[in-house]
């Protein structure tokens, strides 16, 4: 039943730095790597997570900082499979896409196909054709991130989760008005909400820690399910 899961939290690790991120074991369901803001280093310790971790490599275009071609961009998602990553984000708007979904698979690696839109919310019928989109090539997680500017925003964003029943999906507003979607989101049906390891941490704008979201969720009661 929708919003009746107990809240996975995703971690967000930006720095090669494992102790800060093993300190926050115990508020976290998920950790994501961003390859492309950690740079080289991560590969010595990702095993040691003891969580399923999601290997990001971001494209400049999506927010992401990754500098060199995409060939070896790619490179370092298959890296990180090889690994251990349980999970790869890709960016809808990828090259090969359905080629490189195809080997990621063929590992026994789920697929996170995402979007980022760093000006505004679309509208709902415009964001509905991007999970159909994500969706149609193979996605085996969906994702949507837009701007938030206005409160407004996020209830068009936590509106898509009654829309895709059945469908892994992370959905959110960035920004300070976007806030209350990334912590109703997994009440609301949403497959996990990132967080950052701590304050000053954040990947992206309006992301809380992991232990104030792991907080709210006990208060409320939510983390008993």
């Amino acid at each position: 039943m929708i919003g009746m899961r107990k809240p996975r939290i995703c971690a967000v690790i930006t720095e090669n730095d494992y102790q800060a991120a093993a300190g926050v074991k115990r508020f976290v369901d998920y950790y994501e790597v961003r390859l492309d803001l950690i740079g080289d280093g991560w590969q010595t310790w990702v095993k040691k997570l003891n969580r399923p971790w999601i290997a990001t490599n971001r494209l400049p275009e999506e927010g992401g900082k990754w500098v060199g071609g995409e060939t070896d961009r790619i490179a370092k998602i298959y890296e990180a499979v090889k690994l251990g990553a349980r999970i790869v984000d890709i960016e809808l708007r990828t090259d090969g896409l359905a080629d490189i979904i195809g080997q990621i698979r063929r590992k026994k690696v789920r697929c996170l196909i995402s979007v980022h839109n760093f000006k505004d919310t679309p509208d709902i019928e415009e964001l509905k054709a991007i999970i159909r989109r994500e969706i149609a090539v193979g996605a085996d997680i969906c994702k949507v991130a837009t701007a938030a500017r206005r409160l407004e925003d996020n209830m068009t964003i936590l509106s898509l989760f009654s829309q895709f029943p059945g469908i892994k999906l992370v959905a959110m507003a960035m920004g300070q008005f976007g806030v209350s979607s990334r912590v109703l989101s997994p009440l609301l049906g949403g497959y996990f909400t990132y967080a950052s390891l701590t304050e000053g941490k954040e990947s992206a704008a309006g992301q809380l820690t992991a232990a104030y979201l792991r907080s709210f969720y006990e208060a409320t009661g939510r983390d008993k399910n």
